[in-house]
């Protein structure tokens, strides 16, 4: 995975309208034109690039060292190709805040009228949420979430996480044309001020055993992993301060009932959040000695 480092504080507020507006007026004519010369994977390959994605804002001529630089240029590409994506091939959904969690549903209006198969882009979205949010635990809350996808059903995901205590931001990239599994080092890249310290990452291709594991486990009732709790000794017991055990009973019992086949099917179980991951990893490096990256 690529990993840029660069000026992206978290800036509250929206761009003036009369910015925005043109804004969108050359963001249509600089995607029309890129369709036109090189295709629509490479529109997607560039839109998945971190790099090219910071310095389109900068022609754009939004604020080059912003969080808004993201939620912005997405939402004046969307804006854009308002009415042109059917000639282009080219579909957006999603954006920022409220907005992102209508993703699905924008994708499935949309998926129709490409002839895409939405229900694996819809799929995709919610798996690629739930690894910027759960399986990465930088400590950055997702607020923003778009789907940029093409008439073939290739596609490219824009996510950004922010840390209002500390007033930062990160911007994490995906895209299709270069993902081989969606769990092992998926991203093309993240855009982020700095590179934290302590960062839970069961993606990464050191964190496989581990996700080994933690699947393992998941599939075990959960009477027998209060056993294997009170087995441990007293410096290792975990207290209800740390998790909720009634809520953390409710979902390990969904994992035994779907007995996931891998990290994936075991990611988007309803329920998995990012506490029980925790929990689960946790217990894995205590009993089997795998430790996540």
């Amino acid at each position: 995975m690529r990993r840029g480092v660069a000026e992206l504080p978290l800036h509250g507020g929206r761009a003036p309208k009369w910015l925005f507006e043109l804004m969108v007026k050359l963001a249509r004519e600089i995607v029309v034109l890129l369709v036109a010369e090189l295709g629509r994977d490479e529109f997607l390959e560039k839109m998945g690039s971190p790099h090219w994605f910071q310095s389109l804002g900068c022609v754009l001529g939004f604020d080059w060292h912003s969080s808004g630089l993201t939620t912005t240029v997405t939402a004046a590409i969307k804006e854009a190709l308002r009415g042109l994506e059917d000639e282009l091939g080219i579909y957006v959904a999603g954006g920022k805040g409220k907005t992102s969690r209508k993703t699905p549903d924008e994708l499935r209006l949309k998926c129709d009228r490409a002839g895409v198969d939405a229900d694996k882009l819809i799929y995709m979205s919610r798996l690629i949420a739930k690894v910027d949010n759960t399986a990465i635990q930088d400590g950055y809350q997702l607020y923003h979430h778009v789907f940029i996808f093409t008439g073939e059903g290739e596609w490219t995901v824009i996510q950004q996480g922010m840390r209002p205590e500390e007033q930062l931001a990160r911007r994490y990239h995906w895209i299709s044309l270069e993902l081989d599994n969606p769990v092992v080092e998926p991203h093309k890249g993240i855009w982020t001020t700095r590179i934290e310290p302590k960062v839970l990452n069961m993606v990464a291709r050191e964190s496989v055993p581990a996700q080994e594991r933690v699947v393992e486990l998941a599939r075990e009732h959960p009477n027998k992993l209060v056993k294997e709790y009170l087995k441990m000794p007293e410096f290792h017991k975990i207290t209800t301060e740390m998790i909720n055990p009634n809520r953390l009973y409710q979902v390990m019992l969904t994992t035994y009932e779907k007995q996931p086949k891998n990290f994936e099917t075991f990611l988007t179980t309803e329920g998995v959040g990012p506490k029980t991951l925790r929990a689960l990893t946790l217990v894995a490096q205590l009993i089997y000695g795998t430790a996540p990256s």
